[in-house]
């Protein structure tokens, strides 16, 4: 049976693989070469063509692919207001692939004052609106990072705020402002990005992140109460779903491991109305975490990886998808990527068409499977 809303059948995670038009306009831009309005038209140009692909793979939903975007995170995230945007982290986060590790040196978050939506106006706001006016056939989804990226690991010292938890609660505040803003605007399908309760099912990170203060026995209870607190404000018709996975950059990860440590009290205590999972390969784990999920909650597989080009083999993503029917109900699952095309704008090492088919076969699956 199809699902009429959100999550859809076949979905995916979001950000797609920017044309190599778009890169080059962007490369200009930084160097001055073309100005902000040139850039818009070329984004324009690109988004229209992405949502048009998407539609004619036979997709419910549609993205602009994140192409108006740096990182999948960072460009929301700065635009809150009290946080600053600062200098490049002095250690490199070191990611990986089958063959090889990539440093990647992100920036600090600082923050400068109260965290609030600034001028009261949806971030994506515009993106959105962009979107809604493009699509012809599917649901407009907007993908922002989750509140657990802005409140996780960040030194409040100067900035205003006399403890944790109001600095949580401000977070919080925020996004659910963001959250209504959206929906004033047209938009009944948002998906919150997070890879903090996916890092923290690897032991090694969490051992590495107490270190640095953080409690990582508890962190992911910290971070379902928020998520929960902007999630009591969601209106009736809007679908927003939570999205887990263990890192994109270039075709790359930066943690291992399945979901059972943080299942019970994420999966059991998220009110959320659907769950993106990364489930790729062996890093992500089995199925048995699933058994915790909500009955009200649908189960969005992430079993087509979006890191490499091979497409899957129809048969064995049906098995797969009727080994996770043993702890979630089939009626309740669906299938995706494992995450998006291009977290950051370089994107997975992938070409435009073999996304395309990847996104294909997803919607092929989905329909020898539910119909």
């Amino acid at each position: 049976m199809s699902r009429v809303t959100p999550p859809f059948r076949a979905d995916h995670v979001g950000s797609l693989l920017r044309p190599a038009s778009l890169l080059a306009d962007r490369f200009d831009f930084s160097a001055g070469r073309i100005d902000a309005d040139d850039l818009k038209e070329a984004e324009d140009a690109a988004i229209r063509d992405a949502v048009a692909m998407q539609e004619s793979v036979g997709l419910k939903s549609a993205t602009d692919g994140e192409f108006r975007r740096e990182q999948w995170h960072s460009d929301f995230i700065y635009a809150l207001g009290g946080i600053h945007k600062g200098p490049l982290l002095p250690m490199e986060i070191q990611a990986y692939t089958k063959d090889k590790t990539i440093g990647w040196r992100p920036n600090a978050t600082e923050i400068t004052g109260k965290v609030h939506l600034a001028g009261g106006q949806a971030i994506f706001g515009d993106h959105f609106t962009f979107l809604k006016q493009t699509v012809t056939t599917a649901t407009p989804k907007i993908t922002i990072p989750s509140p657990s990226m802005v409140h996780f690991r960040v030194n409040l010292a100067g900035s205003g705020y006399d403890g944790i938890e109001e600095f949580r609660a401000d977070v919080a505040q925020a996004y659910t402002d963001e959250m209504l803003a959206l929906y004033d605007l047209g938009a009944r399908y948002l998906q919150l990005d997070d890879t903090i309760f996916a890092f923290l099912g690897d032991p090694a990170w969490r051992e590495g992140q107490r270190a640095s203060g953080l409690d990582p026995e508890h962190q992911h209870e910290i971070n379902v109460a928020v998520i929960n607190s902007v999630l009591a404000a969601k209106p009736a018709d809007m679908a927003v779903t939570i999205h887990m996975c263990r890192g994109n950059y270039q075709s790359a990860w930066f943690s291992s491991g399945g979901y059972d440590f943080v299942a019970e009290a994420v999966f059991g205590g998220l009110r959320a109305d659907g769950l993106f999972l990364e489930y790729d390969d062996e890093r992500s784990g089995g199925f048995e975490p699933l058994r915790f999920v909500r009955d009200d909650t649908a189960v969005v597989l992430g079993l087509v990886t979006t890191k490499t080009p091979a497409l899957e083999d129809k048969d064995a993503l049906k098995r797969r998808v009727e080994e996770a029917a043993k702890y979630v109900d089939i009626d309740r699952l669906c299938l995706s990527g494992q995450c998006g095309f291009a977290s950051t704008v370089e994107g997975n090492a992938l070409t435009v068409d073999q996304e395309k088919a990847k996104l294909a076969l997803i919607v092929e699956v989905a329909d020898e499977i539910w119909g």
